[in-house]
């Protein structure tokens, strides 16, 4: 039996919780995996701790309700950081907000786990961007793993394809659409809508913020792009490091010249190989329409790896979503429990 800790408890680690829950039995029987969330905390909804484990149902009706501090018999008061160390979970799923300049308070989170040796399964894009080597060493250091599928393509198996799929093969370049919010606003761009209209739609749809600046300005791309350079590509590349340009310079204009000449816009991140060389970048391009990744529209995501023994291989699916990103936490927390057996 597996114990678990959420640091976290919004949209995705209510997700995670969601399908535990609803999949116990077949996940059981068909995997032999079986677990139990003992402690939760976060920072707005509070915390609960139980040593036998709390009831999903009760902890997701009091997140959408009260206050995960209500939790009848719990302990409570409990900070993300005594959560990890004093909960007795042998993973720990980190689920906070993202903060890709700092990576704190996730990155002081993702530590402690691992400094407490603790396997780490994340979705959290900040902590392992900026510091993938040194996170990497530590859970290697410790014996544990450190797992971050969704902080790419969410529950889509972009970074699990790349590891195990094409194993033996040389990726030589990556490249795709990793940003839903403005794969959206480029595709009703096409159908006539000025890009304030569109971002007006995405933004009442829920796929882009208030302040949409970590999608529209290519600071979400950037970040996948920059783990996908140290994870799959094995390259010390930082922030600072990739080109990054944004879609708010993109006019009606430039989206109906491109159909003109038999091409479509879009958010391209890429990642490429030359030699021992590896360069990296986010920023609208005009792709063929013949391409794999210009059919792909709405808030859908791609990536195409080049190989040298497969060629192109294309991946398309979600790259959001409560369900969807709670799934990649399933599939590294499924990986471990097969690693341990």
């Amino acid at each position: 039996m597996h114990k678990l800790a959420l640091i976290g408890f919004g949209v995705v680690g209510q997700g995670l919780a969601r399908i535990l829950h609803e999949k116990h039995e077949e996940l059981k029987k068909k995997y032999g995996f079986e677990c139990s969330i003992v402690a939760v905390s976060d920072l707005n909804k509070g915390s609960a701790f139980k040593a036998e484990g709390l009831d999903i149902e009760k902890l997701l009706e009091l997140a959408e309700n009260e206050s995960i501090s209500q939790y009848p018999g719990a302990e409570t008061g409990w900070d993300a950081i005594k959560t990890i160390k004093e909960s007795g979970a042998e993973t720990i799923v980190e689920v906070s907000y993202t903060d890709i300049e700092t990576g704190e308070p996730a990155y002081s989170h993702f530590n402690a786990a691992l400094e407490a040796g603790k396997h780490l399964v994340t979705t959290n894009k900040g902590p392992t961007a900026l510091f993938f080597k040194e996170l990497s060493e530590l859970a290697a250091s410790r014996g544990v793993e450190f797992r971050f599928e969704g902080t790419v393509l969410a529950g889509t198996p972009a970074l699990n394809l790349a590891e195990l799929c094409l194993a033996g093969n040389e990726i030589r370049e990556i490249r795709g659409i990793m940003n839903g919010t403005t794969n959206f606003i480029l595709t009703n761009m096409e159908l006539g809508k000025s890009y304030e209209d569109a971002l007006k739609e995405a933004q009442e749809l829920g796929y882009a913020e208030a302040v949409p600046d970590a999608d529209v300005e290519g600071w979400d791309a950037l970040a996948k792009v920059v783990i996908l350079s140290k994870s799959v590509m094995g390259a010390d590349i930082g922030v600072s490091d990739v080109d990054r340009t944004g879609i708010t310079g993109i006019s009606i204009d430039d989206v109906e010249k491109a159909k003109k000449d038999g091409k479509r816009w879009k958010l391209i991140g890429k990642v490429t190989r030359d030699g021992d060389k590896v360069t990296a970048s986010v920023a609208p391009t005009m792709i063929d329409i013949t391409d794999p990744l210009a059919a792909v529209g709405g808030a859908t995501n791609a990536l195409t790896f080049v190989t040298d023994l497969m060629g192109e291989v294309t991946i398309v699916g979600a790259g959001a979503g409560k369900i969807e990103t709670g799934f990649s936490l399933l599939v590294d927390l499924l990986e471990i429990d097969r690693r341990e057996k």
